[in-house]
């Protein structure tokens, strides 16, 4: 996929130049100079996936999927300095009347490659969010934002080629300018929280909801929950508290089901490291397994697990 998004952004460049040249408008040059930052970012893209890809090694056992971090973080950076470069363009344009002309044939031709970015954009980030792609996911938002800024840029020039207005097309330019800096903001965000290893909020609650239904009566509790991303991979350990007098074999039964459930939900690029635990006589107040011969508390109240609960590096009590 990101094989395409290089070679189209390429051809997109290439026709955006083409309007500057029959128009001579700035507006169309800034779009131009908005999508040489495309194309960088998306052979940057196409490299980080290719580095990716590459099998574990001994010197990295977790893979490569770390460089599509960076690379987000790269395009993140580009798109911040387009947005910053559509604003020094605008602003100038502000300052003299251009001479403009053919603005019928630069708006069909930018609206063309508008739609073709927005539509590459869209496929890109869907299928990078499907395979957990940092890279294509920016590659996509990249794209995306660019068809906003070029939008902008054809209401401008409408306004300019029916209105003779010329400044419209500038304050547009500054507002989408704008635009484009929150996303290479986001990107850049995103970028930085997996580098560091940020907890994704929204999938813990994910995971925890689907735990909290799929509960099987062995599973004491479940503590010292983390996730790290490798690029498309997922690892995830945990601790999983069990009665204590199960053999190895059962154990290992509970957890085997623990990562059929987790696997179903997150896909099968989720590696799992779980500990089990045996239980404590504390847990006796929040076990619910029902003719536990070992029991010394009566049971009080199941914990319901939570994003909140989960990660604790101990064990729950009443």
């Amino acid at each position: 996929m990101q094989q395409w998004v290089a070679g189209i952004s390429v051809l997109l460049l290439l026709v955006k130049f083409w309007g500057y040249y029959l128009t001579h408008s700035v507006a169309i040059l800034t779009d131009a100079f908005e999508s040489i930052v495309n194309v960088a970012s998306g052979f940057i893209g196409l490299y980080s996936l290719y580095i990716s890809a590459k099998p574990r090694d001994k010197d990295h056992p977790y893979g490569h999927g770390r460089i599509e971090f960076i690379s987000a973080g790269i395009e993140g950076t580009l798109i911040v300095s387009a947005g910053a470069l559509v604003i020094y363009k605008a602003v100038g344009n502000l300052l003299r009347e251009p001479g403009v002309q053919k603005l019928d044939y630069g708006i069909a031709l930018i609206a063309i490659t508008a739609v073709v970015n927005f539509l590459l954009g869209y496929i890109s980030t869907v299928k990078g969010r499907n395979n957990n792609s940092p890279a294509l996911v920016a590659s996509g938002r990249h794209m995306m934002s660019d068809s906003y800024s070029t939008f902008g840029i054809i209401l401008g020039l409408l306004f300019l080629l029916y209105t003779g207005i010329v400044w419209i097309d500038s304050v547009i330019a500054v507002i989408f300018a704008g635009f484009i800096i929150f996303t290479g903001y986001r990107i850049l965000r995103s970028s930085v929280a997996g580098m560091m290893d940020e907890a994704d909020i929204g999938l813990l609650n994910r995971l925890t909801s689907v735990l909290n239904k799929s509960r099987r009566e062995n599973w004491v509790d479940l503590h010292n929950l983390r996730i790290i991303k490798y690029g498309s991979i997922l690892h995830l350990d945990c601790h999983l508290t069990v009665p204590w007098y199960l053999n190895v074999h059962e154990a290992h039964a509970e957890i085997d089901a623990l990562s059929a459930v987790v696997k179903n939900e997150l896909g099968d690029t989720v590696e799992l490291f779980v500990h089990s635990d045996g239980c404590l006589p504390f847990s006796c107040k929040i076990c619910s397994k029902a003719n536990c011969r070992e029991r010394q508390y009566d049971f009080e109240k199941a914990i319901v697990w939570s994003r909140e609960n989960i990660i604790q590096d101990k064990k729950h009590q009443v």
